[in-house]
């Protein structure tokens, strides 16, 4: 049997759920959502057998119910749910995890969905890109040189890493905090040795069986994304009975063999991949169910920015013409208390983003939300 502990009453500030002199909601991962509802399921076969919603003052009672090793993962995972996560340290840059982060995506590929290659072709594009996605505010830039979108081929270790590298070096003279996304140990080892900080690893550490050992002994912080595929094809196998809990035991499941495999707990966050062999339902349950991953006890990072699942809602716009359904989509993260928010439109993002944190901060101070 296997225990989820999902928040789904979420609010601007502690106060509006406060009851009498004592507050009635948490904090949701040390981020600037509150949740004050919260629904208890135990599955057993794919199927639910056991329910429970309740608030904060019933949630001892309604944890421990379950008896055993049931509590006491319910009790983990409740803890989770409360965790203030640390600061990252990527190079010289900190980049605190207490309000939504920006992730400017550089993609230096031939085939990228998003920019047709422009940034590989054109060095000095790439550059000038980067410079601009930090000076609008990114906190991180994702260096990819692999398209991983459905149908892409797959890329050979050596062009990946001759196109990853002078990205990696003219982001690393920026002095910017760099994240390298790419499922091979050879492409994060050469990108370290020259000035990166972090790994992306769209696989979740299943596709190289030299990453783990790598990832830990660097001891730089890694992203665990879930895909389906363990081979080439990433997409493969995107068939569920139920997409939010068959991904959430997968990132657990990966979780506990990276922290057993010398990873230390706190360098790793988890990405519940959108769009990586994932339907259109799939993609919208698992966004409607982000409050959720907060319970495995990592920083969560989500990556929806153009996505394919934007046109099917929108008359099948291209990407370039994506922003607003990415916008919608990056809201809805800041929302559900996501920490890193992967996006193409960086300034965009981020002007959201401050508003949206307007809102919060002005929300703590509201008489009108204060309890008589």
């Amino acid at each position: 049997m296997s225990v989820y502990l999902h928040p789904i009453g979420l609010s601007d500030s502690p106060q509006v759920a406060s009851q009498g002199d004592g507050p009635g909601a948490i904090r949701l991962a040390g981020s600037m959502v509150y949740a004050n509802r919260f629904a208890l399921v135990v599955r057993e076969g794919g199927a639910v057998v056991h329910r429970r919603v309740f608030g904060l003052a019933d949630a001892a009672e309604a944890l421990s119910e379950l008896g055993g090793a049931l509590a006491s993962e319910a009790e983990r995972q409740w803890a989770n749910l409360q965790l203030v996560h640390a600061p990252l340290q990527l190079g010289e840059r900190t980049v605190r995890l207490d309000q939504p982060q920006i992730m400017g995506v550089l993609n230096v590929t031939p085939d990228s969905f998003s920019d047709g290659g422009e940034f590989l072709e054109r060095p000095e594009a790439g550059q000038a890109h980067a410079a601009a996605m930090l000076e609008a505010g990114a906190a991180i830039i994702d260096i990819g040189g692999e398209s991983t979108r459905p149908g892409g081929a797959a890329t050979w270790e050596g062009d990946e890493i001759e196109r990853v590298i002078p990205a990696v070096e003219y982001c690393a003279n920026m002095g910017a905090a760099i994240s390298v996304d790419t499922r091979r140990a050879g492409v994060l080892e050469a990108a370290l040795g020259k000035g990166a900080h972090l790994a992306n690893d769209v696989s979740a550490l299943r596709y190289d069986p030299r990453s783990l050992g790598l990832v830990a002994s660097a001891g730089c912080p890694v992203v665990l994304m879930h895909a389906p595929g363990t081979g080439e094809d990433l997409h493969e196998g995107g068939d569920y009975a139920d997409v939010v809990s068959e991904v959430f035991d997968m990132l657990h499941a990966q979780r506990a063999n990276a922290i057993a495999g010398g990873i230390a707990e706190e360098r790793i966050l988890l990405d519940p991949g959108i769009g990586f062999g994932k339907s259109l339902s799939d993609n919208l349950a698992l966004l409607n169910a982000l409050p959720l991953f907060h319970a495995l006890g990592s920083p969560l990072l989500l990556g929806a920015s153009r996505k394919r699942m934007i046109g099917a809602l929108s008359n099948e716009e291209p990407a370039h013409r994506r922003m607003g359904g990415s916008l919608a989509l990056a809201v809805r993260g800041m929302e559900a208390g996501v920490h890193i928010l992967r996006v193409h439109d960086v300034a965009e993002t981020v002007q959201a983003r401050n508003v949206w944190r307007g809102l919060r901060d002005a929300a703590l101070t509201d008489f009108a939300q204060l309890p008589t």
